[in-house]
């Protein structure tokens, strides 16, 4: 297992050092072995075309791998590419679903636009109790 962990490092460590190429080499097999922390890199890298060519297929595939585990970047994530309707068509339900489970890990950014969109209605019911209770997490988490 430590083998993996000091890969994982080694990747994160590239990712953040903006060596691409490099990152996608040591994460995807981590990714493949499901280790949601790679996967959610991968994703990335294929969502915006780093290191690789842009692949949405690629991104939304790692990116719901890594939420499904749990992984509250992911799911804010996955939420945001609904949202917007990158790599995947977008949907404003399935959008807020992804963004309640990273919101209810503590994401800031999550908590604030699930306060968004009950006080625009979007995705979920207008609601603005809700929107004041999620506004104001956001603000703590922040």
């Amino acid at each position: 297992m430590q083998g993996l962990d000091m890969e994982l490092a080694s990747g994160i460590a590239a990712f953040e050092a903006k060596e691409f190429a490099r990152a996608m080499q040591l994460l995807r097999p981590l990714a493949e072995a499901g280790d949601p922390k790679a996967q959610y890199r991968v994703a990335i890298m294929a969502q915006v075309g780093l290191g690789v060519v842009k692949d949405c297929g690629t991104a939304v595939k790692w990116m719901r791998a890594a939420a499904e585990q749990g992984f509250a970047l992911a799911q804010h994530g996955l939420g945001f590419m609904y949202f917007q309707g990158e790599c995947t068509k977008a949907d404003a339900v399935e959008a807020a679903r992804w963004f309640r489970l990273a919101a209810d890990q503590g994401m800031a950014g999550s908590q604030s636009t699930l306060a968004s969109m009950y006080e625009k209605g979007v995705g979920v019911e207008r609601n603005a109790a809700e929107a004041a209770k999620w506004r104001e997490r956001s603000e703590k988490s922040s």
